[in-house]
């Protein structure tokens, strides 16, 4: 079982920056890939980056990459995301989601059925 906590969301200036921590309950987190996820009013949950529980593979949504970054401290049960150059479409509840993965170490996860668990989300808010 894992609990998984996020904060770090707030009101930002378009083209500002916020870092969501998802911090993550269990002694096992290393073993897990994680992902966040983002839902804008009216929207379904989307995908926004995935990590592999190795550290060593990452996976990110077109609209997202060269501006986030994704990262993991498996000894502070960790994720992190790095949000530059925002922009008021980046508006959403972000959530951060785990697998315990199997086999290949570099394996990361893309789809929302294949998360097990999830965070109760934190609001990031881009004003223009």
């Amino acid at each position: 079982q894992v609990q998984l906590v996020e904060s770090g969301g707030g009101l930002v200036q378009a083209g500002g920056s916020l870092r969501l921590s998802c911090a993550a309950s269990g002694r096992t987190f290393s073993k897990y890939a994680m992902g966040w996820f983002r839902q804008a009013p009216g929207k379904e949950r989307e995908f926004v980056v995935a990590i592999s529980w190795s550290n060593n593979s990452s996976y990110y949504a077109d609209s997202v990459k060269g501006r986030f970054t994704i990262s993991r401290d498996n000894a502070k049960n960790t994720v992190y995301l790095q949000m530059n150059s925002l922009k008021s479409e980046d508006t959403a509840v972000y959530y951060c989601a785990a697998r315990k993965s199997t086999g290949y170490s570099g394996s990361y996860y893309i789809q929302i059925y294949e998360y097990d668990y999830w965070g109760q989300g934190t609001q990031v808010t881009v004003s223009s």
